[in-house]
């Protein structure tokens, strides 16, 4: 009963996501300094945001499909990328987080069905045994009075 008095579970759930930050800091850092991260990882997505991004706030104005997007610079474009790796690392890890949670709530759950469960299969198995009892009794009780009838 402690645990429910303290969730030692859910502040465990809460530094995780305080510890993502600084590791989605760390990425993105990373991001900017790493040629690889930079052209592969980074920019790509950077530029496929920027174009749905434009593509939306155009239709959303009424001003039609715009005929070309132009793309974003470099730095721009490692800035932006950098920043939706970062997001997208701190998503992920209130996801897993809650993903988590729901697995351990589950599980609680379904614990505690099996203790219902057997609980009613005892007393189900205890109501029949009294019942059987009963009948016996009911059925001694008669053959008695039988025999109080008998010997009259």
């Amino acid at each position: 009963m402690v645990a429910a008095a303290f969730p030692i579970v859910k502040l465990a759930a809460l530094a995780f996501r305080q510890v993502a930050k600084p590791i989605a800091n760390s990425f993105k850092e990373r991001a900017k300094n790493s040629p690889f991260f930079r052209v592969y990882i980074c920019m790509p997505p950077a530029q496929a945001y920027h174009w749905m991004e434009v593509n939306v706030k155009m239709k959303l104005l009424g001003l039609g499909k715009p005929s070309q997007v132009q793309k974003l610079n470099q730095q721009m474009a490692i800035d932006l990328g950098a920043e939706l790796l970062g997001e997208a690392i701190i998503f992920s890890a209130a996801a897993l987080t809650l993903v988590a949670e729901y697995v351990r709530q589950s599980r609680k759950a379904a614990a505690e069905a099996v203790v219902v469960e057997k609980r009613w299969t005892t007393a189900e198995s205890r109501i029949e045994e009294l019942e059987f009892l009963v009948d016996k009794q009911a059925m001694e009780v008669r053959e008695l009075t039988r025999l109080l009838y008998a010997t009259k």
